[in-house]
């Protein structure tokens, strides 16, 4: 099927959204989600994300429902999953060009768009499907390379990241707080990535905290429920100033998403809290080293334009946000680490100093 008769499409009655990838995937293709929403209001829009994903999206208004699959489902429940999506759609949008979502969009949808790769051995993918956009993993930011899609369809491209909540995630936050968000100036850190390769230095969020001390600024520390995450913020929670306070493992992240909005300021690594800061209109520093600042970094609040944020060096300014690079003549390396390994450290992100992050800070 060519792009025009995709074009001439009736207006979609159902549309599945596959991301089955990491969270912040997940969360970068709401721009996308609410392309479709605004273009087919009266659509059924349903996502599928891997289980242990879906947090990001449970209170986005766009999605009808969220479904999810486990990265190792059994042959039964995939069995299951196939039969539930047998053409259940009337058009599904592979937002990854890897086999699964591909094959995922062939089976659930009258009608199939995705991105896919380069390449001969790719070419079945491209059969599946009834439109496609080259992938590319370099040079394009994950939400204008989501958003090609809309091209696709002839939708209008909207380019916000949705950070959403509900009445009880607001609940949630002023019950754990020991203050009034009206009276009380805050600042939120995520000082844990999932991944070592990303990490800052204990010595510089302690330092950091210190300064947030000395402006009259509370400082918040957000995380999640794993114990080694836990385990590190427990220890880093005897370094830094009486009146921290530890919200780790304690809110969803709609939560998070409402103590983001009401925040000061904002520091935190390549991780989705930060995607998060940026999309609430928080001012926020994201720490980055070996990773990929064109494709990754946090899409700053109102960036309405059809080209990159960011370049691939520097340190750089954009709406609400400075991404702080590490410095080195191999930033960004786009290495898990100096070690080759999700394990391993990066001296570019462990030499960055505190006195960087709270310049970055001083010009909000």
């Amino acid at each position: 099927m060519d792009m025009k008769s995709i074009k001439r499409l009736k207006t979609p009655s159902s549309i599945l959204v596959i991301i089955t990838r990491r969270i912040g995937d997940v969360l970068l293709t709401t721009p996308m989600i609410r392309s479709l929403r605004l273009a087919w209001p009266e659509a059924r829009i349903d996502a599928l994300v891997f289980v242990g994903t879906e947090s990001v999206l449970a209170s986005n208004p766009d999605l009808n429902q969220i479904i999810t699959v486990s990265q190792r489902p059994t042959l039964y429940q995939h069995l299951r999953l196939l039969l539930r999506l047998w053409r259940s759609y009337d058009l599904a949008l592979s937002m990854m060009p890897s086999d699964r979502p591909t094959m995922y969009a062939f089976i659930a949808g009258k009608h199939r768009v995705g991105l896919i790769l380069t390449g001969g051995k790719h070419l079945w993918k491209k059969w599946l499907l009834s439109q496609s956009v080259e992938f590319d993993n370099i040079h394009t930011h994950t939400v204008l390379m989501n958003l090609k899609l809309a091209d696709l369809l002839g939708v209008p491209r909207c380019h916000e990241v949705v950070a959403a909540w509900h009445a009880a995630d607001e609940v949630a936050v002023r019950k754990i707080l020991p203050f009034n968000l009206e009276n009380q100036a805050y600042a939120v850190l995520h000082v844990y990535p999932m991944y070592a390769y990303k990490a800052w230095r204990s010595e510089g969020w302690v330092e950091l905290a210190d300064w947030f001390s000395g402006q009259k600024i509370k400082v918040v520390l957000t995380g999640g429920k794993s114990a080694d995450e836990m385990a590190y913020v427990h220890r880093l929670m005897g370094l830094l100033p009486r009146d921290t306070v530890d919200t780790v493992g304690n809110l969803n992240l709609a939560s998070v998403a409402y103590l983001l909005s009401k925040a000061r300021a904002y520091v935190g690594p390549d991780t989705v809290v930060t995607h998060l800061a940026a999309a609430s209109g928080t001012p926020t520093v994201a720490l980055f080293g070996p990773s990929n600042p064109v494709k990754w970094g946090p899409w700053p609040k109102g960036y309405n334009e059809d080209r990159n944020p960011y370049e691939m060096r520097g340190t750089q300014r954009v709406n609400n946000v400075v991404l702080l690079q590490g410095s080195g003549d191999c930033v960004p390396c786009m290495e898990e680490g100096c070690e080759h390994h999700i394990a391993s450290l990066s001296d570019c992100l462990q030499n960055l100093s505190a006195a960087s992050v709270i310049d970055a800070l001083r010009e909000f």
